[in-house]
């Protein structure tokens, strides 16, 4: 199975440290807004890749944290906590608002069929980790204090930049002035470790004490903590999206291997972004959609899922509402397929499952390129194989594309659309085509399809 490895931009073979074994660490939601359709791309990838490992025989310990303190709303130590914004825009409490958006997740991700991680770890039960995490780079001397913070001092890791490709004098020089707002601050790619409940941030809420001072975390420091706690000082695979790469994913490198000496992760997984009219999808610039807008546009949620699947996680990808109907479509038309071969009893007539099997593996073996393993399956499903050797290769395939095909069953047609369908059975009857094209349409606009068959009897499918 090859992998694109963001730290060494390339495709290369993965192998886990420790075979059959795989250590994989998502960095989860920061928990102060709803989780909307722009993060489902990032997390059904993930899971795309978790379940791919899985199919190919490893055994994965899955990690992802909750982000329910220390997240700024500008990533590079400005603003103002973004759990602390939450509450103030919420009215609730900031333990209330983490809850009630973390809560709000996990219906998202359960909706899209996402498999839930092995351990979900939150930033506020592992701030005694943090702190001696923090001990460790001191006693290394990657830290130094101000009046307002405990940073890392990057120019004292020398390959500071290697996510990014990007060297510290280049980050330096490519460094806003308004990064500096910490006076004390030594350099600005510089980030805080352990902030001090000091002028911004002396209300802050979350607060706890430290050998530095009362105060909170920084956002960078939760990740290494966690990770290393779970799954050891080098893991497999860290995932999360292209905008991590710059600051978060590099700041946890340089703090993870200051700390250690060894190796963080051996593979970087990231996901492009989703966008809506070529602008990335997000909360800041409020042109996201939630699971509430799909269900407005009568959308599935599994319907985004099979949208996604349709393009390379590793390529931007731009959200249109007609692209989500066409999904919706094609996700209907596999349902009704897999009624249909439920119903068939059709003998074989050849035996080609390997064949698809091994084009399959071979797409997904080539750093996970789904689009391919969706059109094996729609050629698969075009052949002369019976309807048992389509039905069972289909749901083979599902358990990578996670679509819940298995669990189709006949859906109870609402009695509106009955009585339409009747009345045009009538109006077929009495020779009337134009009133029966009229129901046809009227029918198909409201989401179903009429088959016709024998003796005047018909079919009702959804769209």
């Amino acid at each position: 199975m090859k992998l694109y490895n963001t730290l060494t931009r390339s495709l290369e073979a993965f192998e886990p440290l420790n075979p059959p074994n795989v250590t994989l660490y998502t960095c989860g939601p920061t928990v102060y807004d709803y989780t909307h359709i722009g993060h489902m791309r990032t997390y059904v990838n993930n899971d795309v890749l978790k379940r791919t490992l899985i199919f190919s025989g490893y055994k994965v310990k899955h990690v992802m944290n909750i982000t329910d303190v220390g997240h700024l709303t500008g990533d590079d130590d400005r603003g103002e906590d973004k759990l602390e914004k939450g509450a103030k825009k919420t009215g609730r409490s900031v333990w209330d608002t983490a809850k009630f958006y973390t809560d709000f997740f996990f219906k998202t991700t359960d909706a899209l069929n996402i498999i839930p991680p092995d351990i979900t770890c939150r930033a506020t039960d592992h701030i005694k980790e943090m702190l001696q995490l923090i001990g460790e780079l001191e006693k290394k001397g990657l830290t130094y204090k101000t009046k307002e913070a405990v940073y890392f001092d990057t120019s004292k890791f020398a390959s500071y930049g290697k996510l990014s490709g990007q060297k510290l004098s280049e980050k330096l020089k490519g460094a806003r002035d308004d990064v500096y707002l910490d006076p004390g601050k030594k350099h600005p790619t510089d980030f805080a470790l352990w902030f001090f409940r000091v002028g911004r941030f002396k209300d802050h809420t979350m607060h706890w004490n430290s050998p530095w001072g009362d105060g909170f975390p920084g956002w960078h420091i939760e990740c290494s903590t966690m990770s290393m706690k779970y799954l050891g000082e080098t893991i497999d695979i860290h995932t999360g999206g292209v905008d991590h790469i710059p600051l978060h994913h590099e700041n946890e490198i340089a703090q993870s291997e200051g700390a250690t000496g060894k190796l963080f992760v051996r593979f970087w997984f990231h996901n492009n972004f989703l966008m809506v009219d070529n602008q990335k999808m997000s909360k800041s610039l409020n042109n996201f959609y939630t699971l509430d807008d799909l269900k407005k546009h009568k959308i599935e949620p599994l319907a985004i899922r099979y949208l996604f699947l349709q393009s390379h996680y590793r390529q931007l990808m731009n959200f249109t509402w007609e692209s989500a109907t066409s999904a919706q479509e094609g996700l209907n038309k596999l349902k009704n397929i897999v009624l249909d071969l439920k119903k068939e009893k059709t003998s074989a007539k050849n035996s080609a499952e390997n064949y698809f099997t091994k084009r399959f593996n071979d797409a997904l073996s080539n750093d996970l390129q789904t689009s391919q393993a969706v059109a094996v399956m729609w050629e698969m499903l075009k052949t002369n194989l019976s309807s048992k050797q389509k039905l069972e290769q289909l749901f083979e395939f599902d358990k990578v594309f996670g679509l819940n095909l298995e669990k189709t069953s006949e859906e109870k047609i609402p009695r509106e659309i009955i009585q339409l369908v009747e009345e045009r059975k009538i109006a077929r009857q009495n020779k009337d085509f134009k009133k029966s094209d009229e129901l046809r349409k009227k029918i198909k606009s409201l989401g179903y399809s009429i088959e016709d068959i024998k003796n005047n009897n018909y079919k009702i499918k959804r769209n």
